[in-house]
């Protein structure tokens, strides 16, 4: 028997080609004893007998009989005939191919250097079978803009098979594989089951030798998406690229490569301001504030183009609308509207960078999600000790603020709970938790932490704030020098928190991690900083608490301590003789808060040369403490080393000594021969050996004493310099002229790096410097020196130089 293929495909149950019922003159079919046949994709089924006929063609008695695509079927006994069979051909494939909406490139946009880098890379490596790159970033890094480069420069290299699939549904991948699979003729993909089709066309990718890239965008469900990530290519040009907001381990499973995208570089940042305002003829709003504005904006891709939009639609400048956005009274939803999507975005900056808290929600640690994040959005962006999560005010802080539909008596939140919930936010890419960072482990972009706040989550803020702070003070250390890495952190997270809450750690007083900060600062010799946070917080305890309020007394008397260590000391002395007749009268005299505000007055006493009055204060003060609080306090060993202290620089230097030996070795046995106390009162009698001409022995301890500090402290710590600087001093004395020199060169050249020009320690530290110079030899430097040192002693008091 002959069959042959027309142009027309026969209707189902037939037999024959449509339009052909049989040649003329033959007769009719006649169906007979058949059961079913089928066919698909242009085959041909026959059930029942074969055989010779004298014409045409008798078929009888027969069952159904259907056939697909061009197929034929036939039921019963068909005799020898010819038959003409017209299939409909199968459309050639019109190579080459895209399939999805890739989108268009934003304006001004950037290639981003180091993520390309990272994907050609791997597309490059001879042992790749197949290239799959997973971009995985927060809420509006530019993830899609970046595969979308890649696709279009796919396209551009005349990649045969360009797929673009939104993977937020795998039902939307599905649809589009099994449209794909139709387009390409995968075999076995026959239009009746989406998901067969859509397995028959990865089937197609893992054999076809035509070159391919598939990218998933957005990908929110690993699992969803599992079966569905294009298998291995033997013939190499095969390419798969994702998107992603979460980290996840699943998506990078079957040898795939996550790369990590973050913000623009400074660089990209820079770059893509100037391109985007001077493609709309707007750059006459580029100014200097170009580089803090983009830093403000945390170099985030998508806050930038909506900072741009909104300068082209305004006309402000860069500082303008860098002024505007530092203003805590303007939202983000006003300098980043909607309206100021240009590049079809389709969500306001805000939504944006939360869009992965709704999906966070519904995971486990159930109702936790939402009181972490408004948390962590109080505190610095760049990062804050993981173990601020197993603090008790912070658990209880969660167990309160659980979110709606949680059983009401669901059990305490316990730290793994805790440290889960963070875990949950770094794998939705709302924050980041690394313990490599150390101390600053937690971190979350300012935009995030800025959108976070000002969204209506439903947490008060002042028990947020409470909470965090008190978490600080639990994790400061007795003594900051122990942990300088860590104190500073924790410095910085109360410096944020008290911008970001406001009034709230003043409620019923001042929470106390204010003032434990602001004591870190004057304990690290960080004093102009110290000032800066007295100030603020004597301005807001005064308002909020009034006058006369303890906490106000003990801001305002930290306040005139560190105006004493920058050597403002008229300021000094004004605050601290209020302070002290504050404090006497309404805490009488023998308080100890009354105690330490005279001392801190007798401190501020001595540089201004009232030294007999620093006496009167100072002996009265040592001695009630030793009967307050006894003699090995450490407040009273203060009282003593201070009086050592003023006696010699009253030049009572024997009483000095005396003083001074007895307090060192009291604060070593009471404190450790390693405090700061210790240390210092160890320095202070080295001191006074020097002036009494014990240079030998004051050299022995200063060494010890620089070293300890060095290491403890650091070697910019003004503790340090100080001692170093009266090491060389003794060494100057003992004739030792090139030790002296080595570490006066040290001394100047730090105090200059460190100090505001014009300090009075790094005249000091140079004069120093200069009579060295002399002693050694080196007489044109040193008149090179005293004539610069001269030059800014006159500058620095003459009232008509500029500032």
């Amino acid at each position: 028997m002959r069959w042959r293929r027309g142009r027309k495909a026969a209707p189902a149950g037939t037999g024959l080609p449509a339009g052909e019922p049989g040649r003329p003159g033959d007769p009719a079919a006649v169906v007979v004893a058949s059961g079913d046949a089928r066919a698909r994709g242009g085959g041909t089924a026959t059930t029942g007998h074969r055989g010779a006929a004298p014409t045409g063609v008798s078929v009888a008695g027969s069952g159904d009989a259907s056939a697909t695509g061009g197929g034929l079927a036939n039921t019963g006994s068909i005799h020898a005939h010819q038959l003409h069979v017209s299939v409909k051909a199968r459309e050639p494939v019109p190579w080459p191919l895209c399939l999805g909406a890739v989108p268009a490139p934003a304006t001004a946009f950037q290639s981003r250097a180091e993520p390309r880098a990272a994907v050609d890379a791997a597309h490059a490596d001879p042992a790749t079978v197949v290239s799959t790159q997973v971009f995985s970033g927060g809420g509006g890094v530019g993830k899609t803009q970046l595969a979308a480069s890649c696709a279009r420069q796919a396209i551009a290299a005349g990649t045969e098979l360009v797929v673009w699939a939104d993977a937020a549904d795998a039902a939307r991948v599905i649809a589009l594989y099994a449209r794909a699979a139709h387009l390409v003729h995968a075999p076995g993909a026959g239009g009746d089951d989406a998901e067969a089709d859509a397995k028959a066309f990865t089937a197609w990718l893992a054999t076809t030798r035509r070159s391919w890239l598939v990218v998933l965008d957005d990908i929110t469900d690993p699992d969803g998406i599992t079966p569905w990530w294009p298998p291995t290519s033997p013939s190499g040009k095969g390419r798969v690229l994702a998107t992603s907001r979460l980290r996840d381990p699943r998506l990078s499973g079957g040898s795939r490569t996550v790369v990590d995208i973050g913000g623009y570089t400074v660089h990209e940042a820079d770059r893509y301001l100037r391109e985007r305002l001077t493609h709309d003829r707007a750059g006459h709003l580029l100014d200097a504030h170009l580089a803090g504005l983009a830093e403000e904006l945390g170099l985030l891709p998508l806050a930038l183009a909506h900072a741009a939009a909104y300068m082209i639609v305004q006309d402000v400048t860069c500082a303008e609308y860098l002024t505007r956005f530092r203003d805590s009274r303007t939202r983000l939803g006003h300098l980043m509207p909607r309206h100021a999507d240009t590049e079809g975005y389709g969500r306001e900056v805000d939504s944006t960078l939360l869009l992965a808290l709704d999906a966070a929600r519904h995971q486990e640690p159930q109702g936790l999600a939402n009181p972490a994040l408004r948390l962590a959005a109080l505190l610095d962006p760049a990062g804050h000790p993981r173990e601020l999560w197993g603090t008790a005010p912070v658990l209880a802080y969660l167990t309160a603020h659980r979110s709606p539909g949680v059983p009401s008596g669901a059990a305490r939140v316990d730290a793994d709970q805790a440290r889960a919930v963070i875990r949950l936010l770094h794998r939705y890419n709302l924050l980041t938790d690394e313990s490599a960072a150390g101390p600053r482990a937690v971190r979350l972009h300012a935009l995030t932490a800025r959108a976070a706040r000002e969204t209506e989550l439903p947490i008060r803020t002042r028990d947020a704030a409470q909470a965090a702070a008190s978490a600080l003070l639990n994790l400061w250390p007795d003594a900051d020098h122990t942990h300088p890495d860590l104190t500073a952190v924790l410095r910085a997270n109360t410096d944020v928190l008290t911008t970001t809450t406001g009034d709230d750690l003043w409620h019923s007083g001042a929470n106390p991690v204010l003032f434990r900060a602001g004591e870190s600062l004057l304990h690290m010799g960080l004093n102009t900083a110290a000032v800066c946070h007295w100030r603020r917080a004597t301005d807001d305890a005064e308002r909020l608490l009034g006058a006369e309020h303890p906490d106000t007394l003990t801001a305002r008397g930290h306040l005139a301590a560190a105006y004493r260590l920058v050597e403002w000391t008229d300021a000094a002395i004004t605050i601290g003789e209020r302070v002290a007749e504050q404090r006497t009268r309404l805490l009488g005299a023998e308080h100890p808060d009354t105690l330490t505000a005279w001392a801190h007055l007798a401190a501020a006493y001595r540089p201004a040369g009232l030294t007999s009055e620093a006496i009167t204060i100072g002996e009265l003060v040592a001695e009630q403490s030793r009967l307050l609080l006894g003699a090995e306090h450490p407040r009273t060993l203060t009282a003593w080393d201070d009086l050592a202290t003023t006696y010699r620089v009253a030049g009572r230097t024997e009483e000095a000594i005396t003083i001074g030996e007895r307090i060192a070795e009291q604060s070593r046995c009471r404190l450790g021969a390693e405090h700061p106390q210790t240390l210092a009162a160890r320095a202070n009698l080295a001191t006074s050996y020097r002036l009494a001409g014990r240079t030998r022995e004051a050299i022995t301890i200063e060494e010890r004493v620089a070293e300890q500090r060095e290491r403890l402290l650091g070697p910019d710590h003004p503790h340090t310099l100080d001692t170093l600087a009266n090491l060389a001093t003794s060494y100057w004395l003992a004739g030792r002229i090139a030790e002296a020199v080595t570490i006066g060169e040290r001394v100047a050249q730090q105090r200059e790096r460190l100090l505001a020009a014009g300090h009075p320690d790094i005249l000091t530290a140079w004069s120093f410097l200069a009579a060295s110079y002399r002693l050694a030899g080196r007489t044109a430097e040193a008149i090179t020196i005293e004539e610069r040192v001269t030059e800014q002693s006159m500058q620095l008091h003459d009232p008509t130089s500029s500032s």
